[in-house]
């Protein structure tokens, strides 16, 4: 039963890697190449060497680069890229050549900030769905584990500084107005990657401050059926006893909650925050023993 569970978690893995890696290629393709922009990474380069080797595809190209740059992670780093991250990786060279073979879609718009848009849109939620399955896409994240190695630079600040080197490339060859819309592309990527990837398990952690424990708990463990793990607090001003009790929601619990806590107890003092991502039964594994997001304390 095991195995058949494992099974079932590793297709539904490769089936989302799939989907994230054509996304990833068609954003690339209909929308980067056709109008010379390009925000950074192995398209980028891939889109400035085409000038020199014209006769050569881009999507040849970008296989090329991955290759190589995959080649140097075993030899500097070892093989610690994982099968799903080669697999990626390869896909995304793989549609991108059947798109720009077979599927003549050709330019869908001229207009610069339109596809930049669009690109970004699908090339944001590729790769973040991508991310949220323990993979990466490779390319110039292999360039910037390296030099993170030698340089002792965080990964993330070597990437930036790779992804502007290519758009001034893309700048110098293609316009100033095309790098600059590189730029914009290469922030907003990170932006719509960062909302995809918590997009998935973020949840809203709630913090309620009551006097009244046993009607907030009754409500949050019979009618919410989630857990709750509760504080003994005193009142710094009044020096009364009082009670935190802190939960953690999806956003359509909360609104549950914060009706109920108007109606029923509505000298509550809340405060809510928003979590990137949530651990534990009844959210994401590992799991715990114990009711939904609760702890023992």
């Amino acid at each position: 039963m095991p195995a058949k569970g494992s099974a079932v978690k590793r297709t539904k893995e490769y089936l989302l890697i799939t989907i994230g890696s054509i996304l990833v290629a068609f954003s690339v393709q209909v929308f980067f190449i056709p109008n010379g922009i390009a925000p950074g990474g192995v398209s980028g380069m891939a889109l400035v060497l085409n000038l020199v080797v014209p006769g050569i595809p881009v999507s040849v190209l970008v296989m090329g680069l991955n290759g190589i740059f995959f080649g140097l992670g075993f030899l500097v780093l070892g093989g610690g890229f994982g099968v799903k991250t080669l697999y990626a990786s390869a896909l995304v060279s793989a549609a991108m050549w059947v798109i720009e073979t077979f599927l003549s879609i050709g330019q869908p718009t001229g207009d610069l900030m339109l596809s930049t848009a669009m690109g970004i849109l699908l090339l944001g939620a590729g790769i973040g769905i991508v991310f949220n399955q323990d993979a990466s896409t490779g390319g110039t994240d292999i360039i910037a584990k390296i030099i993170s190695k030698f340089t002792g630079m965080t990964p993330g600040s070597a990437l930036v500084l790779i992804d502007l080197a290519v758009v001034v490339m893309i700048a110098l060859n293609f316009g100033l107005e095309r790098g600059l819309y590189g730029i914009l592309g290469a922030i907003l990527n990170g932006v719509v990657i960062n909302r995809i990837v918590e997009g998935f398990n973020s949840q809203k952690q709630v913090f309620v401050i009551t006097r009244d424990r046993e009607k907030v708990r009754g409500f949050i463990v019979g009618r919410l059926d989630r857990g709750a793990t509760i504080f003994t607090g005193e009142g710094a001003y009044t020096g009364e006893k009082s009670y935190m009790i802190y939960c953690v929601l999806s956003t359509r619990e909360f609104v549950v909650l914060k009706q109920f806590l108007r109606d029923q107890v509505p000298d509550a003092f809340v405060t809510v925050g928003t979590a990137a991502e949530v651990l534990g039964k009844g959210f994401s594994s590992p799991k715990v023993k114990g009711n939904s997001g609760e702890v023992n304390a």
